[in-house]
């Protein structure tokens, strides 16, 4: 049996195959190597579904954010190896499964848009060149971190229309100091500046919401997209909640650059499932 996980900063999907070739799933709780340490991670791996699987499964193809690094990839292994002692662990970058998922055996470019924002140029196999991912304080353009800072930014100074802003109130019951304990005493700020996000694309059709998302990605596209040899002419696709709950502000966004969208997911699980049942 295989087990595949594409693991997220807020989530993670798991798909097993089975040896009929039946396929079951089950979604948990994301982690990154860079926020949690070996212990936490093989402590919220401890999960029933996977307990469960523990005897079974003989191989895992994980593919997580944090893991470019090759010592937060035998981190990662090591929180697996915890669970299942049997099974041959593969690590990878989460980026590699958005080219996987979208691009498939072509070239293109591969964009993540949720919690987080990375990219990579693919070339059908491999990962050829990709930007710097500098994570939610000194990166992460496009992202729902990176929207979500710049709404709560605008809600302290008090720089977004009223009715937003009294709906924020009412519905978050939000504070200046209210954030600021969120984003500096507790633990995950990014999942938290990107919880907002649901709320401004719920509003996406104010146009102080739609700009929100319609900056961000246009930064996304300066830092990342532009920057890749002959981007004009790759097709350029996405994975990621911010990107698939926002994808006609995206097209826009792309299309007033000369970007070329290809897929946008919301996941890339499913491609990712294929890719492997392809690959046996």
């Amino acid at each position: 049996m295989i087990l595949i996980a594409d693991s997220g900063s807020s989530k993670t999907d798991w798909r097993v195959i089975h040896k009929d070739g039946q396929i079951s799933q089950f979604r948990g709780i994301g982690f990154n190597p860079y926020y949690l340490s070996v212990e936490e991670m093989t402590q919220q791996l401890k999960q029933e579904f996977l307990l469960n699987l523990s005897d079974e499964i003989e191989e895992i193809y994980y593919y997580g954010a944090g893991c470019s690094a090759p010592e937060k990839q035998i981190e990662v292994q090591q929180a697996l190896r915890g669970i299942f002692l049997k099974a041959k662990i593969q690590i990878n970058h989460d980026l590699l499964a958005a080219a996987k998922a979208t691009c498939g055996h072509h070239t293109g470019i591969a964009c993540i848009l949720g919690t987080g924002s990375n990219s990579c140029d693919y070339d059908g196999k491999n990962i050829v060149f990709s930007r710097p991912a500098a994570g939610y304080i000194l990166g992460d353009e496009g992202s729902g971190s990176d929207v979500g800072r710049k709404f709560l930014q605008d809600f302290i100074h008090e720089e977004m229309p009223s009715s937003i802003r009294l709906e924020v109130i009412e519905r978050f019951q939000l504070s200046q100091y209210g954030i600021q304990e969120q984003v500096y005493r507790k633990p995950f700020p990014n999942r938290y500046l990107a919880s907002f996000c649901r709320f401004i694309t719920e509003h996406k059709s104010d146009p102080y919401c739609y700009a929100l998302f319609y900056e961000a990605f246009q930064n996304f596209f300066t830092k990342h997209v532009c920057k890749y040899t002959d981007f004009q002419n790759k097709p350029v696709h996405f994975v990621g909640s911010i990107a698939y709950y926002n994808a006609d502000i995206l097209r826009k966004a792309a299309t007033d650059r000369g970007i070329h969208v290809g897929l946008i997911l919301e996941s890339p699980i499913a491609g990712l499932t294929l890719y492997h049942q392809e690959m046996r």
